[in-house]
């Protein structure tokens, strides 16, 4: 990663690694078997997966924000926000990103982009109204550091394949397209697209769920020795979670399909969500955030 003053992690880069290698190879699967069962359309399979590898790229960190609803603001719009962000930016030695705000009462942080010079790092009002700044700094810290660490770009990026997919799945299901063809062959391969569509969203969602709890642990952990206030962050963590059993269910259901961005999931007391968590245990988030506080202290 760039140089910054965010405490690096071996086992965050490692996990990385092996992710992108997983989807790569997931892609070459995916596209193999389309082009053996689809022979007569192989061409187009070769087109579309490279249209979809670009778009991958260079449209997924815009893609998820629009889809979150981030709305970029200038200084002069959340004064607060970007100096806070102007802080952190000048303590980790890093390119400012540029700023966001989400309309949404759900309590809430995330990071988009391929890289430090295109992110973005948005907070939603819900947030906003929240916390302290003390607070607040601890979770735009947290974000920043996935920026820094560039593990928000493999999220983004992994993630938008199994959307994609995910998408499709829903699509096929729903209308029952290929059902009642009269065309046999338009039948099979709608029901392929499908069957594979299912298995790259099954796969995408374990290969996101890999990195995506250990990323969160680094985040909180980097955040806290940049800022030297683990409390700060842990009051955040701690406000923020207990937020959410307050938030409307319909709210918290718009928010879930974008967990994996969020600085906390968005789910209530009573959602099995927990059981497929992005995220680890708020338990685990402040044990580690006490053993640093500890560790600041003796120093």
């Amino acid at each position: 990663m760039a140089q910054t003053r965010f405490a690096p992690d071996r086992g965050l880069t490692s996990r990385m690694v092996t992710t992108m290698f997983l989807i790569g190879l997931l892609y070459v699967v995916v596209v193999g078997v389309l082009v053996v069962l689809l022979k007569g359309a192989w061409v187009v399979v070769l087109v579309i997966a490279g249209a979809l590898f670009v778009a991958q790229f260079w449209f997924s960190d815009r893609i998820a924000a629009f889809s979150m609803g981030a709305r970029e603001v200038t200084p002069e719009q959340a004064p607060e926000l970007h100096g806070a962000v102007d802080r952190l930016c000048a303590l980790a030695d890093m390119p400012k990103p540029r700023v966001a705000i989400a309309e949404s009462d759900v309590p809430n942080a995330f990071a988009t982009g391929r890289g430090q010079k295109n992110s973005l790092v948005c907070a939603t009002t819900g947030l906003l109204r929240r916390l302290e700044p003390a607070e607040l700094e601890g979770v735009l810290a947290h974000e920043l550091s996935h920026v820094a660490h560039r593990d928000v770009a493999v999220m983004t990026i992994a993630s938008f394949l199994g959307v994609l997919a995910g998408i499709i799945t829903r699509a096929a299901l729903w209308s029952g397209i290929g059902r009642d063809s009269r065309d046999q062959n338009t039948a099979i391969a709608v029901l392929i697209v499908t069957a594979v569509s299912a298995v790259i969203y099954t796969l995408s969602f374990l290969l996101t769920r890999l990195l995506s709890r250990y990323r969160e642990l680094a985040a909180d952990r980097a955040a806290a020795l940049l800022t030297g206030r683990p409390s700060a962050l842990a009051a955040a963590l701690t406000k923020v979670t207990g937020q959410m059993a307050r938030i409307p269910t319909e709210d918290l259901r718009k928010a879930q399909p974008f967990n994996a961005f969020y600085f906390a999931p968005a789910f209530n007391k009573e959602s099995f969500s927990r059981l497929l968590s992005s995220h680890p245990t708020l338990e685990q988030r402040l044990e580690q955030l006490a053993r640093i506080s500890t560790e600041l202290g003796r120093a």
